[in-house]
């Protein structure tokens, strides 16, 4: 296996990161009986805009993208979205090392970190647990979806 890299997203990034988006959240739409979960059904532009208006990071294995994370500053708040490994390249580390940076990354007026999973992606949970995430509320979506929201100080 190539070396793994972190380093910020580009423009030219997008539709691989579309792509990885998609690959990686197959199995949270099978775990839901959800194919319509947004990150499924988000179009390319709107994906770009996103990434263009957001602290953007990815992993990359030689000259593929293999996870992906990105953040958005809210007041002083960092709020952590989207966190994608690619299916095959899963248990390896890559996301702990894509939170960890985007930690890392965060300005200094940054005081939390929040981020949110569904209450059925217990490996999601325990990853954010086991770096010092908080479970700070549950958000009822849908009779079936939960959300789970966890917070860290800084």
């Amino acid at each position: 296996m190539d070396e793994i890299e972190i380093g910020p997203v580009t423009p030219a990034d997008t539709g691989e990161i579309f792509t990885l988006q998609l690959a990686a959240y197959v199995a949270e739409a099978q775990l839901y009986d959800d194919p319509h979960l947004p990150a499924l059904v988000q179009p390319l532009d709107d994906l770009a805009a996103e990434l263009a208006d957001s602290l953007a990071l990815k992993a990359t294995a030689g000259h593929r993208i293999v996870g992906a994370v990105r953040g958005r500053l809210d007041g002083t708040v960092l709020r952590i979205g989207r966190l994608v490994v690619a299916p095959d390249m899963q248990r390896r580390g890559i996301g702990t090392r894509l939170l960890t940076a985007i930690e890392a990354a965060a300005t200094e007026e940054v005081e939390w970190l929040a981020l949110f999973t569904g209450h059925l992606s217990s490996v999601n949970i325990h990853l954010y647990e086991r770096h010092g995430y908080e479970e700070t509320h549950r958000e009822q979506i849908r009779p079936d979806l939960t959300l789970v929201h966890l917070t860290k100080a800084r």
